[in-house]
């Protein structure tokens, strides 16, 4: 199987990285650091058309494919690792979902603001008591004449704290089947956003209430029996998790190569010690096989949706292998590296972070087994009686 980018996207790619490194990397340190979503580089990738690359251009997306929204991620991440951020929001996750499902009317009401990068998009989810065993939601939806009542409680929610629009999952009735999804725009009445939480990594989310809240039946998104519709959908977002990982990895790597060839210890460069130049072999082998696992399931995806396998085994290679390497380049790089002037500490804890987010590491693999014995493994308790 062919790996190798084709001219057109290897124009793209240089295209890219020429801006990322020219108009982001000045200012990535900084970026980093703040505690706001970057808007004002949402809208510079807009502008360069790297909101949407995979939505039809009847639509204002690009055309492209999903091997170039991956491109557009790695390229912007490993020159300014918070931005990476936006290109994947720009692409997959909640923005992809809505994409995929949404009816022409929701398109014309929320896609121009998202495109342009005006807008912030997340994901409801997560519960207090629904987290990788999402079918246990509770949120429920009624529906009321022309209107849904939308009760329950999400958490754990990526721009939470500053999104304009929320895809928020919610259970129209018992069971599997009873799972949809609706649009909430932020300000709706009986919606409050609690006050931010920070992770480890710095990123803030805030708990999001729904009190008897009403919105018209035209922002259901996917009604009763959607659930696996969005799952489906939910295996791109790993490709997004599993391209910002591979690339900070990359980046904190690429730092600590140039530590290690101007840094001096005991009258010696630190690239000439074996003990590091075993860490940089075992470096390069884990992030280039992971990148390569990610380009297999891209390059497989039918109708620019990976099957299940090929996702989980993709998120969990480059989950493994970005964080590996981050940490790694940290400990060649000392103090340095574990000071906030550097992004490889910053590189360390996003990576760490995204091997509990949009499925575990343990959830991985435990769909990973379901497809080598081509069968489902329930991890809930027996019933009993």
């Amino acid at each position: 199987m062919d790996f190798s980018l084709s001219e057109e996207q290897q124009l793209f790619q240089d295209s890219v990285r020429g801006w990322a490194r020219q108009e982001l990397a000045p200012d990535a340190v900084a970026r980093a650091m703040s505690e706001t979503y970057p808007r004002e580089i949402a809208k510079k990738a807009a502008e360069m058309g790297l909101i949407g690359i995979t939505f039809a251009e009847e639509d204002g997306g690009a055309g492209g494919t999903l091997i170039d929204a991956i491109i557009a991620i790695q390229e912007v991440a490993m020159a300014c690792p918070r931005s990476g951020d936006v290109i994947q929001s720009g692409n997959f996750g909640p923005i992809r979902t809505f994409y995929e499902y949404a009816t022409p009317e929701q398109k014309e009401r929320f896609l121009p603001g998202l495109l342009k990068g005006e807008m912030v998009i997340s994901l409801g989810m997560s519960e207090p008591g629904a987290g990788s065993a999402v079918t246990e939601l509770q949120t429920s939806a009624r529906i009321d004449g022309d209107h849904v009542i939308i009760n329950g409680t999400k958490v754990f929610g990526t721009h939470s704290h500053e999104a304009d629009l929320f895809l928020v999952y919610v259970r129209f009735g018992p069971g599997v089947g009873g799972i949809g999804s609706v649009l909430i725009e932020r300000g709706t009445e009986g919606f409050q956003i609690g006050s931010p939480t920070e992770f480890m990594n710095g990123e803030k989310w805030s708990q999001l209430y729904f009190d008897e809240c009403r919105i018209p039946k035209s922002n259901i998104l996917l009604g009763p029996g959607g659930f696996k519709q969005q799952i489906s959908g939910f295996n791109v977002e790993r490709l997004g998790n599993s391209s910002r990982a591979v690339a900070l990895g990359r980046y904190a790597f690429n730092v600590a190569r140039e530590h290690a060839l101007e840094r001096k210890q005991f009258g010696r460069p630190l690239c000439e010690f074996q003990g590091l130049q075993w860490k940089f072999a075992e470096m390069e082998l884990k992030l280039t096989s992971a990148q390569l696992m990610l380009m297999r399931a891209a390059v497989n995806a039918k109708d620019g949706l990976p099957s299940a396998q090929d996702a989980a085994l993709a998120k969990l290679a480059c989950n493994e292998a970005g964080f590996w390497a981050a940490n790694e380049a940290l400990q060649i790089m000392g103090a340095t590296g574990f000071s906030e002037d550097s992004l490889v500490q910053y590189c360390v804890r996003r990576t760490r972070g995204w091997m509990i987010a949009g499925g575990s590491l343990e959830i991985l693999k435990n769909k990973i087994a379901e497809g080598i014995f081509g069968r489902r493994f329930d991890q809930r308790a027996p019933k009993v009686g």
